[in-house]
């Protein structure tokens, strides 16, 4: 399907409205400069249009297929993948030293999104690849890092996260995998995996899986778990695949969407692997790679949000329906509102994914730890928000298609079937709400008032200039910080978690009207400042019945009883 790389709207929000200038300025970061990213933009966008993108419906009518136990992948990813690894993708945030760019988070999350827009399927490949790079860099021995990281970086070798099993799915502590000494360092793991993305393929050398799984002496629950490294073909001495491991792929999911990329059920019978991190800390290493899939799994949202609004605006303006000026569809009001609609909100998403990352860089470049925090803060509501913005998109998308939308040969269909795992895997949205209300207000909400605080700030400034729209967005945030006291004054959690989606819903929009207030100041007559008025008088008013949700009652919620709820 057609794509076309939004390197205008990186460059802006880099620019204008996530403060990527104090990320350069940092020695960490001091090479990436201006003409360095917007060259690594342009790059990466032209990969997309050109070698990703054609991939996108193909992927979607030939699946992947295991033959006699060996995995074969959809025409032209294998072509695909070549195109990624020789680019530099898969390393862009790497360390240097084992091969990486050594670049920001920021930018390595604007070329994800790009990727996914283009094809998710495919860029799932990497994007697990990069989580596994981010668990060793942090995790790993001096011995595993040499070893594995180049060829992972390189794109020689991919990588895999495996959590999941058939009794053990958010409750990762119900695990039953274990890992047995052998004696000589290494450890023999048994136990069934499934949903793993890009479990085998037939284009790299290698495939290298992190298997959580149990020690004898692990105590039951997610405190007695350790994080193992479990490769396809175990290294001879000189550091390549040598005979096979006691691992197999059993079977392939078959799926409601994402059908180019092969969801396996794993087998591991005895397969050799060898310690991350500390025995029993399995969990700590592990969330270091959900914490970056958490990140990148929020931009596949918005980059199909993306490319569902370039699909859903091309036949709008091509499709003729009734009398109108310019004798398409795109004149008529609700095709309008929602075209209009999909395009602020990708906006606002795309603005907390980037601000979300360059908290990230600015943590890692200073170890400033409000930075960690804000980083921290921002993580369930891009990773939430962001997969509904691609949900919601998506669906509207097919709205804009009317009955062809409902027809497969559109394309229109694809992008929400591909989109809607994104709300489930790497926590669920229901996880990342009940997390931001939880874990993340640990702190008595500190680091969710400095960042209101900064909010109202930038609207008190600029009521100067914009007051019809720096007024609303004071107000929703004033609305936002009451409601945010209030819920750190509930000690019952669980009264909490009855309002925690309306609350992270309610945060994601008066973040929107913030960076769509940024934006608007930078443009503030073109069409940034256009976008924002409508994205603050049409979309953040939400907040208000949001917050009003986010302070239920518990009891509502179990009002009824399980026999009550069966009539």
């Amino acid at each position: 399907m057609p794509y076309r790389a939004p390197l205008s709207d990186y460059q802006f929000l880099l620019d204008h409205v996530v403060g990527f200038d104090q990320i350069a300025a940092t020695e960490t970061f001091a090479e990436a400069s201006a003409d360095v990213v917007s060259a690594i933009l342009t790059e990466a966008g032209k990969m997309c249009e050109e070698v990703m993108a054609p991939l996108q419906r193909p992927g979607d009518l030939e699946h992947p297929r295991l033959e006699n136990g060996v995995l074969r992948t959809a025409p032209g990813f294998a072509e695909g993948w070549k195109a990624i690894s020789e680019g530099g993708w898969i390393g862009m945030s790497g360390d240097p030293d084992y091969g990486g760019m050594g670049l920001p988070m920021t930018v390595t999350s604007a070329v994800n999104e790009m990727m996914s827009a283009a094809c998710l399927s495919l860029q799932l490949a990497p994007l697990m690849s990069q989580g596994q790079i981010e668990a060793l860099e942090h995790h790993a021995s001096d011995g595993l890092k040499e070893l594995y990281l180049p060829k992972l970086m390189s794109g020689e070798w991919s990588g895999t996260m495996n959590l999941t099993e058939p009794q053990a799915g958010s409750d990762v502590g119900a695990l039953t995998s274990k890992a047995e000494p052998n004696g000589d360092g290494t450890y023999a793991v048994t136990g069934q995996k499934i949903y793993i993305s890009w479990g085998d393929n037939d284009f790299t050398e290698n495939v290298c899986h992190l298997v959580l799984a149990r020690l004898p002496d692990g105590m039951p629950g997610t405190k007695g778990i350790s994080l193992f490294l479990v490769p396809k073909y175990i290294p001879d001495e000189t550091g390549n695949p040598g005979v096979a491991n006691d691992l197999k792929v059993v079977s392939l999911e078959h799926k409601m969407g994402l059908h180019g990329s092969p969801t396996c059920v794993m087998q591991y019978d005895g397969a050799k692997g060898w310690l991350v991190g500390r025995e029993h800390g399995g969990m700590a290493a592990m969330f270091t790679m959900m914490n970056n899939a958490r990140l990148g799994v929020g931009g596949q949202g918005v980059g199909v949000a993306e490319g569902a609004y370039q699909h859903a605006l091309a036949y709008a303006l091509e499709r003729k329906q009734g009398k109108t000026p310019s004798g398409t569809i795109i004149d008529h009001a609700d095709v309008r509102r929602m075209l209009m609609d999909m395009r602020a909100d990708t906006f606002a998403a795309r603005a907390i994914l980037l601000a979300n990352a360059a908290a990230i860089d600015m943590a890692q470049a200073t170890g400033d730890a409000d930075w960690a925090a804000r980083a921290a803060l921002l993580t369930p509501i891009g990773k939430a928000f962001g997969t509904q913005t691609g949900m919601r998109v998506a669906e509207t998308g097919v709205q804009v298609h009317g009955g062809m939308g409902f027809i497969e040969e559109t394309g229109a269909a694809q992008y929400y079937r591909d989109v809607r795992v994104t709300a489930i895997y790497e926590g669920t949205n229901g996880i990342q709400a009940m997390d931001l209300v939880g874990r993340k207000m640990m702190d008595g909400g500190e680091a969710a008032s400095r960042l209101l605080d900064e909010i109202e700030g930038q609207a008190e400034q600029a009521r100067a200039t914009l007051p019809e729209l720096a007024g609303p967005v004071w107000e929703a945030t004033e609305s936002l910080r009451e409601t945010t006291e209030w819920l750190v004054a509930q000690g019952d959690m669980n009264t909490r978690f009855a309002g925690a989606t309306a609350y992270l819903n309610a945060f994601a929009r008066v973040l929107g009207g913030h960076y769509h207030l940024s934006a608007a100041l930078a443009d503030p007559d073109g069409p940034r400042a256009k976008l924002a008025r409508y994205y603050i008088n049409a979309l953040l008013p939400e907040h208000a019945s949001l917050l009003a949700q986010a302070q239920k009652e518990v009891n509502d919620l179990f009002a009824l009883s399980i026999e009550e709820m069966a009539v």
